[in-house]
C-alpha cells in the first residue's frame, strides 16, 4: 500500500547508515566518546567489533532492537550538550570520508529537480542532524532521546524504525502534499521494506539478502554505491601552500554546484543532465521525467 499520491510535490527519502554513508552513525564515535571521557576502552572496543559487524552483515530487526537498548542504556546521563560538541567538531574525521560520492550526486539530482530530500534514519537527532546539514539536507525524521536537565535519561521516546518510518513519511505527505506515488525512497535494509512501500519509487540500495530477494521480485531499481569519499579533507601543512594556487577551481567547482551560469561554467540544466547520465536507465527516466523545465 504507497498510501497518498493526490498530491503535487515530489519527495526523495533516504535511510542514512549504508545508504548514505558507508558505516553505521550510531557506532562511529566510540574513540571520541572514549577521548572525551563518556566511555570505557571496552565499550570503546565494543563499539569498535559492532561497526566491524555492522558494515559487513548489516542488522536484523532483533539486532537493531537490541542496539537500540545498548545504547540508549550507554548515553544514560550524558550531557546532551557535550555530545553534540563532540560530534559537530570530529564530523569530518568519523563521517564525512564515508559518505557515498554515489549518494552525494544522487541528493543533487534530486535537488535540480525540485524534489524535497528528507533523511529518515533510526539513528538519534543529535548524530543525525550534522550529516544532514552538511550535505545541504534541511530535513530529518531521527529516532528521540528523553531529555531532561541537559541530559539524556536512557529512554526513547520515538524509535524511527520499520513501519515507524512508513509512518512517519505518511504523516510528512499529508502535512507537505507530497505525491507518494511520484516519490523516491532509497533504503539498503529489509527493515526498511515498509518505507519502500509507502513509495512509487523504491529503490534498494547496497541491499542485503533480505531486501534484494524482496526488490528482484517487485521489479525495484538495485544499485550499488562504493565510493566513500570526503565531503572535506583537512589538508596537511605541505598542502596549504597550494591552496592560492587552486582558489581558481575552486571557484569553477563552485559554479558547477551551485548551477550557476557564466562562461566556462555548467548551467543547472547541464549539471541535471550529467547527473542523469549516471545513472542506472530505468532510475534515470524515471527522475527526468520529474525535473520541472529550466
Amino acid at each position: 500500500m504507497r498510501g497518498q499520491s493526490a498530491g503535487k510535490k515530489v519527495a526523495a527519502f533516504f535511510d542514512l547508515d549504508k545508504t548514505i554513508i558507508a558505516k553505521s552513525s550510531a557506532f562511529a564515535y566510540g574513540r571520541q566518546f572514549l577521548d572525551n571521557g563518556l566511555i570505557s576502552p571496552g565499550v570503546a572496543a565494543h563499539l569498535a567489533v559492532a561497526q566491524a559487524a555492522y558494515r559487513l552483515v548489516g542488522h536484523s530487526n532483533d539486532q537493531m532492537d537490541s542496539t537500540r537498548d545498548n545504547l540508549a542504556s550507554m548515553v544514560r546521563g550524558w550531557d546532551v550538550q557535550q555530545v553534540s560538541d563532540i560530534v559537530e567538531t570530529t564530523l569530518h574525521e568519523v563521517v564525512s570520508p564515508a559518505i557515498y560520492m554515489e549518494a552525494r550526486e544522487l541528493i543533487a539530482l534530486h535537488e535540480a529537480a525540485g524534489h524535497d530530500v528528507i533523511i529518515v534514519s533510526a539513528s538519534a537527532a543529535q548524530l543525525v542532524a550534522p550529516i544532514a546539514r552538511e550535505l545541504g539536507i534541511r530535513d530529518a525524521v531521527t529516532t528521540t532521546l528523553e531529555v531532561q536537565d541537559g541530559r539524556f535519561t536512557g529512554e526513547v521516546l520515538f524509535y524511527c524504525k520499520g513501519e515507524r518510518k512508513a509512518q512517519a513519511i505518511r504523516d510528512l505527505a499529508a502535512n507537505r502534499g507530497y505525491n507518494l506515488e511520484a516519490s523516491f525512497a532509497y533504503s539498503d535494509s529489509a527493515t526498511d521494506i515498509p518505507m519502500l512501500e509507502v513509495v512509487g519509487n523504491a529503490v534498494a540500495v547496497n541491499p542485503d539478502r533480505a531486501l534484494k530477494r524482496y526488490a528482484k521480485k517487485h521489479g525495484w531499481t538495485i544499485r550499488s554505491f562504493k565510493n566513500p569519499v570526503p565531503l572535506f579533507t583537512v589538508p596537511s601543512r605541505r598542502r596549504v601552500g597550494a591552496w592560492a594556487a587552486g582558489l581558481v577551481a575552486v571557484a569553477v567547482v563552485g559554479g558547477w554546484l551551485l548551477g550557476a551560469s557564466g562562461p566556462g561554467r555548467m548551467t543547472a540544466p547541464a549539471r541535471t543532465a550529467e547527473l542523469c547520465r549516471r545513472l542506472p536507465r530505468r532510475l534515470r527516466s524515471t527522475i527526468e521525467g520529474l525535473i520541472p523545465p529550466m
